[in-house]
């Protein structure tokens, strides 16, 4: 009786919280009105080669940016290093541990980030340059936790903070991501729920807002122009305005037509809906067949950015292999992404189970 209340109490939880996300996307879409947009690109070569159609079949570290409530499937220990190199010279990284815990669940703390590289710093009068460089650089870092209230159900939760800096000006937030899963018998090849369709949810970056300050905004001021005598050198500072997160409400249906011990095909439909943009379908699909004496190969492909409003977005492909030695484990992923004018991006995953 207890669990069915622990489930009634998550719905109710995502239900609450969607609301304003379903208010927030109308038309006109509000593209260009929040901060921190690294938080939409999406981590883990496995869910970018599979389209970013993650959040019902996410069961390893990459649940900690998909959906928190996959880090309840994972059965072993596992450290997550990934590396996307970005449009224009620009890197982003993604890194995560967790711990299973049989009796109370999966701990993970994650780590992503995005580096924008060095500039000039230019002025009217030395626009080849004062000889400075600046940096601009964003990151968060989450606390991510899962487990499994049923036998069919999952819930998780990620609190993170987050902050965005240029040069000497920085700001700073707090966000929540919560995230279910709830596996059934639906079209299932062997009867068991692992096998049948599984729906996810998840909601991302549920949080404050950001607002930048720094030594950057203070400039000389005239407070009078007019006057003459005055003090014209007064130190002022601009007043930024806050900004909202980029916050995603998602959710996927996933099945598995193909399920043998040797063969497992997977496909995946998710529907996007963020506070910023137009909403999105993501499909995805992956097959996997697997040697016993070895361990796994992976091919994946999947598609971006369906039905949404002028979208560079599109195909994606990618694949795997997963190597096991006794109870230890090395997964290798690699994904292939088109932005359309933006041309192509490459993601690298590795992952150790243990």
């Amino acid at each position: 009786m207890n669990k069915r209340i622990y489930v009634l109490i998550a719905v109710l939880w995502f239900v609450f919280l969607a609301t304003p996300c379903q208010l927030a996307a109308q038309e006109p879409y509000r593209r260009g009105t929040t901060a921190a947009n690294f938080l939409e690109i999406g981590y883990g070569s496995r869910g970018n080669a599979m389209g970013d159609a993650a959040v019902a079949t996410s069961n390893n570290l990459e649940s900690c940016y998909w959906n928190p409530a996959g880090l309840a499937l994972m059965r072993q220990n596992e450290v997550l290093f990934s590396m996307q190199p970005w449009i224009i010279d620009i890197n982003t990284n993604f890194a995560a541990v967790g711990l299973v815990f049989p009796r109370l669940g999966t701990f993970a703390v994650s780590f992503s980030q995005m580096d924008y590289g060095k500039e000039k710093v230019t002025t009217l009068m030395m626009q080849d340059g004062t000889g400075e460089h600046y940096t601009a650089n964003e990151f968060s870092f989450t606390f991510s936790y899962g487990r499994r209230l049923a036998q069919w159900f999952a819930f998780g939760v990620g609190g993170k903070y987050i902050n965005s800096s240029i040069w000497h000006t920085h700001a700073g937030a707090m966000a929540l991501d919560l995230g279910a899963l709830v596996q059934t018998r639906f079209f299932s090849p062997t009867g068991e729920r692992t096998e049948g369709l599984t729906i996810g949810m998840s909601i991302s970056n549920y949080g404050t807002r950001m607002k930048y300050d720094g030594m950057d905004l203070l400039q000389a001021l005239d407070p009078n122009p007019n006057i003459a005598g005055n003090y014209d050198n007064v130190e002022g500072q601009f007043k930024m305005q806050s900004w909202e997160l980029p916050l995603i409400f998602r959710i996927g249906i996933a099945v598995h037509p193909i399920y043998t011990s040797n063969h497992h095909l997977t496909f995946e439909v998710d529907a996007l809906h963020p506070n910023n943009n137009s909403e999105s379908i993501n499909m995805g699909g992956q097959y996997k067949f697997t040697l016993p004496s070895f361990g796994s190969f992976f091919a994946r492909a999947g598609y971006k950015g369906m039905f949404m409003n002028q979208t560079e977005y599109g195909m994606s492909y990618g694949f795997g292999v997963l190597m096991r030695i006794s109870k230890l484990a090395l997964q290798i992923d690699y994904a292939y992404r088109n932005i359309g004018l933006l041309g192509s991006v490459n993601a690298y995953s590795v992952n150790l189970f243990f």
